[in-house]
C-alpha cells in the first residue's frame, strides 16, 4: 500500500492550505516531518513531473501542428479551465513536495535526493513561466499567505537557474541515502549533463532579452563540453502493465484499448511523407496506418468532397489528406464531429507511444496486446535536441561551432535514437525484418544529403533558421514543450498550416491563468486575452508572427 505524503501545502489559490493548530492535539496517523520518507517524497515528485510534462506538452503539440488541434477558434480550445490540472500538479504536488523534502534531505545528508529534486524544481518553474509568463513564486509556498502575488517571469527564470546551480553541486557532494531514480538509474554524471543542458535551454530562450549573456553562457557550456551526449537522453520510460496504476504510455492506453484516440496532424504527416519527395525514415515509427489506401467515403472523411478554404488555396497549403497512402488525420483547428473512424484513422506508432511499427499490415489497433504494448517514452530532453539548440545559437548569436554540422548531427542523432528505441522494443524483430540496418543507414544518409544541399543553397539566415526549426520540429514528436517554445522564440517552422477558418482568433502566446487560481486568490488578475507574451518572447505581437 502506498504511503501518501501530505505536505503542509495543498491547493486552492496557487493551491495551498495551511496546517491547523488543533489545540495541542496531534493526529498520530498524520505524516509529518518526523515520519515522512524522503524516498517516497522523491518518488512522487518524479512521477508527478512526467505527468506535468505530458499535459503541458499536449497543448504544445497541438498548437504547433504536431498532432491535431480541434475547435475552430483558439479561444474555444484554450479557456481558463483548460490548464487547471497542470497548475494544480505543479504547485500543490511537485513544488510543495519539494519544499517539504528539502529540509528532511538536508538534515539526513541526502544530497542526491536534493540534486534530483532541485533539477525537477527548475524544470517546473521554467515550464510555468513558459506557459503563463508572470507566476506566483516567492509567496506561493508560504503557508501563511493565502493570496500570493505574482513574480516576474524573468525573476522566476533566474530562480530556476539558481536551483540548477545548486543541484549541480549536490550531484558531486558526498551523499547519504540511495534515491530511486526513475530517469537515469543513479547515473549522476548524466544528471550533471542534464543540468548543463537545461542551462543551455535557459540561455537560448533568453537570447532575445540579453544576447550578450546568452552568447557567453552558451560558449562557456560548449567549452565545458559536458552537455547531453548520445545515450544520456532524459526520458521517462513506461511499462506494459494494464492495471491500477496503468504503467503504459498514455497515448497507447488512449488509442490501443478500443481504438479512437488522437487524430494525427495532416500537416505534420505531410512533412514526414510528401514534402521532400520521399519518406522521412522516422515516419513508420511515429505513425501506424490502420488502412493503407485513402477512404472514398465522405461519411468518414467529410473534406474529401469539399474544396479547400480560400486562404488554403492562396497559400498552397496541404488540405484534408497528405498523399494517397492512408495517412488519415485532420487539418489544424478542424471542429468537425467524430465519425465512426476510430479503427481507420492513423494511430500513434511505436515511437514514442509504444504502439505498432508500420510494416503495411494495416490492422485495427483496438488490441492492447499489439506492438510494444505501451512501453513507450516521454522524450523530455534528448541529446539530439542539444545539437539543434546549438545550431540555432551558432546562427543567431554566433556562438562556437558550425551551424550546418550541428544541424546534421541533430538529425542523425535523433534518427539513430528512434531506431535504437524501436530495435530494443518488443517490435524489434519486425523493425529489422522490414528495414535492416544497412538500408536504414542508407535512408538516413539520403535524408542528410537532402538537408545538407538545401541548407547550402539557402540564401538568407532566415531561410537557414527555417530549415533548422523545421528539422528540430520534426524531431520533437512527443515533446510539445520544446516545440511551443521553438515556435514562439523563432517563428519556425514558418508558413504553418492555418486554421480552417480564415480568422481563428488569438494564437496563445501564453495561456490564461487557470480558473482554480483565479477564483481562490484575491490578488489574481486575469489576462485580457492570450496574446500576452512571456518575458523572453520579444518577437512582434499578434498572429502575424505565429498563428
Amino acid at each position: 500500500m502506498k504511503r501518501k505524503i501530505y505536505s503542509l501545502l495543498l491547493a486552492a489559490s496557487t493551491l495551498f492550505a495551511v496546517s491547523c493548530d488543533l489545540d495541542l492535539l496531534e493526529n498520530p496517523n498524520a505524516v509529518n516531518a518526523d515520519t515522512a520518507s524522503p524516498d517516497f517524497l522523491l518518488n512522487r515528485i518524479q512521477l508527478d513531473y512526467q505527468s506535468l510534462f505530458n499535459t503541458i506538452g499536449d497543448d504544445g503539440m497541438r498548437l504547433t501542428r504536431i498532432i491535431n488541434q480541434g475547435s475552430a477558434q483558439y479561444e474555444g480550445a484554450y479557456t481558463p479551465t483548460t490548464t487547471n490540472g497542470y497548475w494544480s500538479n505543479a504547485y500543490a504536488n511537485i513544488l510543495a513536495d519539494i519544499q517539504f523534502l528539502e529540509p528532511l534531505a538536508e538534515e539526513a545528508g541526502f544530497n542526491r535526493h536534493l540534486g534530483i529534486a532541485k533539477t525537477i524544481k527548475a524544470m517546473v518553474l521554467f515550464n510555468l513561466v513558459d506557459s503563463y509568463g508572470d507566476i506566483p513564486y516567492s509567496q506561493a509556498l508560504d503557508p501563511n499567505e493565502f493570496n500570493p502575488a505574482t513574480d516576474s517571469g524573468e525573476s522566476v527564470y533566474s530562480a530556476a537557474l539558481a536551483a540548477l546551480e545548486e543541484a549541480k553541486v549536490h550531484f558531486t557532494e558526498t551523499s547519504s541515502g540511495t534515491p530511486n531514480d526513475y530517469y537515469y538509474g543513479r547515473s549522476y554524471t548524466k544528471w550533471v549533463r542534464l543540468v548543463n543542458t537545461l542551462k543551455l535551454r535557459y540561455y537560448l530562450n533568453t537570447r532575445l532579452v540579453d544576447a550578450g549573456a546568452s552568447t557567453s553562457g552558451i560558449n562557456a557550456l560548449i567549452a565545458e563540453d559536458n552537455l547531453l551526449k548520445a545515450g544520456d537522453d532524459f526520458v521517462f520510460r513506461f511499462g506494459t502493465t494494464n492495471a491500477d496504476p496503468d504503467s503504459r504510455h498514455p497515448r497507447f492506453a488512449g488509442q490501443y484499448t478500443s481504438g479512437g484516440g488522437d487524430y494525427q496532424s495532416t500537416y505534420y504527416m505531410w512533412h514526414l511523407t510528401e514534402a521532400k519527395g520521399f519518406d522521412d525514415p522516422r515516419a513508420r515509427y511515429y505513425f501506424y496506418r490502420q488502412v493503407t489506401v485513402n477512404s472514398t467515403n465522405p461519411d468518414e472523411i467529410e473534406c474529401i468532397t469539399q474544396i479547400a478554404p480560400a486562404h488554403y488555396l492562396v497559400g498552397n497549403f496541404i488540405y484534408c489528406l497528405p498523399g494517397e497512402r492512408g495517412y488519415w488525420g485532420r487539418d489544424h483547428l478542424d471542429p468537425d464531429g467524430i465519425p465512426p473512424d476510430g479503427l481507420k484513422r492513423t494511430a500513434w506508432g511505436l515511437y514514442p507511444a509504444g504502439g505498432r511499427f508500420d510494416d503495411d499490415s494495416a490492422a485495427p489497433v483496438n488490441n492492447p496486446a499489439l506492438g510494444a504494448q505501451g512501453a513507450g517514452v516521454h522524450p523530455i530532453m534528448l541529446a539530439a535536441y542539444v545539437d539543434f539548440m546549438l545550431a540555432e545559437a551558432a546562427l543567431e548569436l554566433g556562438t562556437t561551432g558550425d551551424v550546418k554540422d550541428y544541424l546534421l548531427s541533430g538529425i542523425e542523432k535523433h534518427m539513430n535514437y528512434v531506431r535504437k528505441f524501436a530495435k530494443d522494443s518488443q517490435e524489434g524483430a519486425k523493425v529489422v525484418s522490414y528495414t535492416d540496418d544497412t538500408r536504414y543507414e542508407e535512408l538516413v544518409d539520403a535524408y542528410l544529403d537532402y538537408v545538407d544541399g538545401e541548407y547550402t543553397d539557402a540564401e538568407s539566415d532566415d531561410d537557414k533558421m527555417d530549415i533548422i526549426g523545421r528539422e528540430y520540429w520534426l524531431s520533437l514528436f512527443g515533446n510539445g514543450v520544446e516545440a511551443y517554445n521553438l515556435y514562439r522564440r523563432t517563428g519556425k517552422p514558418d508558413n504553418m498550416q492555418p486554421g480552417l477558418e480564415a480568422n481563428p482568433g488569438v494564437f496563445p502566446r501564453s495561456f490564461f491563468y487557470p480558473n482554480n487560481y483565479m477564483v481562490t486568490n484575491t490578488s489574481a488578475v486575469q489576462k485580457a486575452d492570450q496574446s500576452v507574451q512571456v518575458f523572453w518572447d520579444k518577437n512582434p505581437a499578434g498572429n502575424a508572427w505565429v498563428y
